[in-house]
């Protein structure tokens, strides 16, 4: 059986370039005629942090537009929305009886809202639903559901990964082998984004920068990226700049070469920084920008890529449900 490959993209916000670095585009190089994938939008998982009905479908569209303007194959690739495979929840549960309390304890995002309620000296648990502390679990859930083997995460998100191991493992240990245990594949080159701040590129910071805006605003984004007040006529260290460093992500050694010369000597502002950095992702995403445009005239088939992924996802999940639901008595 060819080895099956499973990523996903939680439907909040607009997806912006650390997405298309971080995730999309290290995902679908996995996906080739030797790999069965698997790319889904995590619409349930926003419930943790959106319950704006609105916002979510709309997210849902801008994030199903930017895998498929970055070249999704939906025809070789099971593409489909979270919430239409109604098998997760049921796997969700029955690995939650299995699952360890003290393993849920651990999680990042958890342990980040407790940590922030004791510097306010607030309750451990202000703000804190059962979505956020059992996530782990769905999680788990959306990658054992489907015998993925390799799962494609930047080295933050490693412990989703671990986590689900630990999952499927404990599972094993109380009712017997039954789930393909995934590794994660890190993407060590893209793991860290800097935003327009200097900060993790992140929707919820308002830092990012949208490859598929018109080119006016999205020079206006690039535009934005803070810089020190070094005068151009000296030069600059290209080392510590948020500008050099989003551009050595997508520039060839050349460019990234030429630009350290040019910060080097001088005569060079960060204005022209920017416009080289606009320039290059313009031409560098030519090709996905074309294809945005194509699919926001025709949003009709991005429900029609979905609705048929959704039926092949539902076939693979439904064999390995039946599995489960045999291993603890159903």
């Amino acid at each position: 059986m060819k080895k099956r490959i499973l990523t996903g993209i939680t439907t909040t916000g607009t997806p912006h370039i650390g997405n298309y670095l971080g995730a999309i585009k290290p995902a679908l190089k996995l996906a080739g005629p030797e790999t069965e994938s698997f790319f889904f939008l995590a619409d349930y998982h926003a419930l943790i942090k959106q319950t704006d009905a609105s916002l979510i479908e709309a997210s849902v569209k801008n994030i199903a537009l930017a895998w498929l303007s970055a070249g999704l194959d939906s025809e070789h690739s099971n593409f489909y929305r979270q919430s239409d495979i109604p098998e997760v929840h049921e796997l969700t549960w029955i690995l939650s009886c299995s699952a360890a309390k003290g393993l849920l304890n651990r999680a990042h995002a958890y342990k980040a809202v407790v940590a922030e309620n004791e510097a306010s000296n607030a309750d451990d648990d202000k703000a804190i639903s059962m979505g956020l502390f059992s996530y782990p679990v769905l999680m788990a859930a959306d990658i054992l559901l489907y015998d993925a083997n390799i799962i494609p995460v930047g080295k933050d998100q490693l412990q989703h990964i671990e986590m689900t191991r630990d999952v499927a493992s404990r599972f094993h240990a109380k009712i017997g082998k039954t789930f393909v245990i995934p590794e994660a594949e890190i993407q060590h080159q893209t793991m860290y984004v800097p935003g327009t701040n200097g900060g993790k590129m992140s929707k919820s910071q308002n830092n990012i920068i949208n490859l598929f805006l018109p080119d006016k605003q999205l020079r206006k984004q690039i535009m934005s990226i803070a810089t020190d007040s070094t005068p151009m006529e000296d030069s600059k260290d290209w080392k510590s700049c948020n500008c050099f460093a989003i551009f050595t992500l997508v520039a060839d050694e050349q460019q990234i070469a030429d630009m350290k010369d040019k910060y080097e000597r001088g005569d060079y502002g960060y204005g022209h920084a920017k416009q080289a950095l606009f320039e290059l992702l313009i031409d560098k995403f030519s090709t996905e920008r074309t294809r945005y445009n194509h699919y926001m005239n025709n949003l009709s088939e991005i429900d029609e890529a979905l609705a048929i992924g959704a039926e092949k996802a539902k076939v693979v999940a439904d064999t390995v449900l039946k599995r489960v639901r045999t291993k603890v008595g159903y």
